[in-house]
């Protein structure tokens, strides 16, 4: 690879840094040419993008984006498929829907809206991972629920209030 090939690899990188909030580190090493094309179209069909590249081209992307990836970068070793996602929980939810057939890609990392989560061991904790607009959701559901409460309450409430209120005039008859 020439020197200018890297260097326009790692401006392709520190674009997908600077655009994508949510990035996985893994390792697909050992994969076939097929399992490798079949891991892409169910990344693609979950709106991820996934990029191969050598760690340092990868460190020195970093260092341009400005992104502190704290100690992701200690993951960035052997070989290194950079998943880049607009929804945080898809790459997480594709890898473990193509392990069932395989045991690779292993997480080394994600970076989730500047959270950094290290190991394989995280899978499950990202594919439960809520996004700032689905707490934000469900905090104002939980305000809601109170206030809905209390007029369905007052609602049926009314209901069987006048229905007393009612059977009571009719017998006082």
């Amino acid at each position: 690879m020439t020197r200018e090939e890297k260097n326009q690899l790692i401006d392709q990188l520190v674009d997908s840094f600077n655009n994508y909030e949510f990035i996985y580190v893994t390792d697909s090493s050992e994969l076939t040419a097929n399992t490798n094309n079949e891991l892409r179209r169910l990344l693609h069909k979950n709106g991820v993008k996934m990029q191969v590249a050598k760690n340092t081209l990868i460190k020195q992307a970093l260092v341009r984006a400005e992104k502190d990836w704290g100690e992701l970068t200690d993951t960035l070793k052997g070989t290194t498929a950079l998943l880049f996602a607009s929804n945080p929980k898809a790459p997480a939810i594709a890898i473990k829907d193509f392990r069932k057939k395989s045991d690779k890609p292993v997480l080394k990392g994600a970076y989730l809206d500047s959270a950094i989560y290290v190991g394989d061991d995280q899978l499950d904790a990202l594919t439960n991972y809520k996004s700032k607009e689905d707490l934000i959701a469900e905090v104002i559901g939980l305000l809601q629920s109170p206030a809905k409460n209390v007029i369905s309450s007052l609602q049926s409430g009314g209901s069987t209030l006048s229905g007393l209120l009612k059977t009571l005039s009719e017998k006082e008859n």
